[in-house]
């Protein structure tokens, strides 16, 4: 039945509203919004002292409670779903590293078989992490596996994924990116420029190419500097791009993250996690693909050199990090875990907007931005 939220707030896609009632139609879809002297009649869900925002959407994870996408069938891939309902997210892209040919396709072959049957946080289709990155900035990637692109390569993926491979991170000084770049974003994939030590030159020739985000910058990059603008000045000074990050406050510090929020705005800064298996789990150890990984104090590190390897931060988490340091208003930061993510994957008429005839998936929040409750089509799904 078609029910009307009354609350405190509503971060819509425009504007943010004080007081109101929001439609949620007995199809699971948002209609209108009315004002605090518009009551409707009908069924009011009250939740009068709360903030209501759309569900946030995760575009590069890993895992978590222990399952990962590198490793996991699909009951762990779906209890992963499950699991981001805790975290306010409603959409995500189940993303990959690098690793062998083969494995990729098998991992796109799980996928397409089990379309659309995922429970809890809806799959957008699948982010690539790798395999065409460099050596040098591995990270917690195994570079054995890192190679040129591949077009030949690219088309195996789309067909053993039923057109799920949405989104693909790669470095663009690898011999061929920019023809590679060209290719892909023709056939309606995202791509994502890091783990990369590119000169600005091969950067900015890969955006021009159709490139349009930055993957978790900062991470897996040269340090910027004023004589060697390199990939990070690319992602800075490029004028449409989307910058990921990642706001835990150990992979990039409080004051590099606002001095990238200054210089872009936060209509150009898509948080995500880059969590892996560890989340929502204890510290101990655990796995990253095929590389050994501690966590201890709120951080994923490589055993073999100390290196971060990916995170165990949740995205309720870095909204809430960003409000608390005070580097963006509460609109802005549930936009960058919302909007700006569906909108760098051309995916705003799915997810990331309370809007008419959208799904219903939306989070309640408390004045401190701690997730509440978490609904699903307008549906329930967690409450804390």
């Amino acid at each position: 039945m078609t029910y009307y939220i009354h609350a405190k707030k509503f971060f819509l896609e425009n504007k943010a509203e004080l007081g109101g009632y929001l439609e949620v139609q007995d199809n699971g879809q948002f209609g209108f919004y009315y004002p605090e002297s518009q009551k409707p009649d009908g069924e009011i869900k009250e939740y009068g002292d709360k903030l209501i925002a759309p569900g946030y959407f995760d575009s590069h994870i890993h895992g978590l409670l222990n399952e990962d996408v590198m490793k996991s069938d699909w009951e762990g891939i779906n209890k992963i779903s499950e699991g981001l309902l805790k975290a306010g997210v409603t959409s995500w892209l189940p993303t990959t590293i690098t690793a062998s040919h083969e494995q990729l396709l098998e991992i796109c072959k799980m996928f397409a078989a089990h379309k659309g049957q995922e429970t809890g946080a809806k799959i957008q289709g699948i982010h690539f992490e790798g395999p065409y990155f460099t050596e040098k900035h591995a990270g917690a990637e195994n570079p054995k596996y890192m190679r040129d692109p591949s077009i030949k390569e690219l088309h195996e993926y789309e067909e053993a994924s039923d057109g799920m491979l949405v989104k693909m991170s790669m470095a663009p000084e690898r011999k061929g990116s920019k023809e590679f770049v060209r290719q892909a974003v023709k056939e309606g994939i995202v791509i994502s420029l890091g783990h990369s030590a590119s000169n600005y030159e091969d950067a900015i020739a890969c955006v021009e190419a159709g490139a349009t985000m930055f993957c978790h910058t900062y991470n897996g990059m040269d340090p910027l500097s004023q004589h060697a603008p390199n990939i990070v000045g690319a992602a800075f000074s490029s004028r449409l791009t989307t910058d990921e990050l990642i706001c835990d406050g150990h992979h990039v510090l409080e004051p590099t993250i606002r001095a990238l929020v200054n210089a872009r705005g936060p209509e150009h800064i898509a948080l995500i996690t880059d969590c892996m298996q560890a989340g929502l789990m204890p510290d101990g150890d655990y796995m990253l693909g095929e590389l050994p990984v501690y966590v201890k104090d709120g951080m994923a590190r490589l055993k073999s050199n100390d290196s971060l390897a990916g995170s165990i931060l949740l995205l309720k988490d870095a909204v809430k990090n960003l409000v608390n340091w005070n580097v963006v208003t509460p609109e802005d930061a549930v936009m960058m875990a919302s909007y700006v993510s569906a909108k760098s994957m051309s995916m705003t008429n799915k997810c990331g907007v309370i809007k008419p005839d959208h799904d219903a998936d939306f989070v309640i929040l408390d004045d401190d931005m701690t997730v509440e409750e978490t609904y699903l089509n307008g549906v329930s799904r967690y409450k804390k």
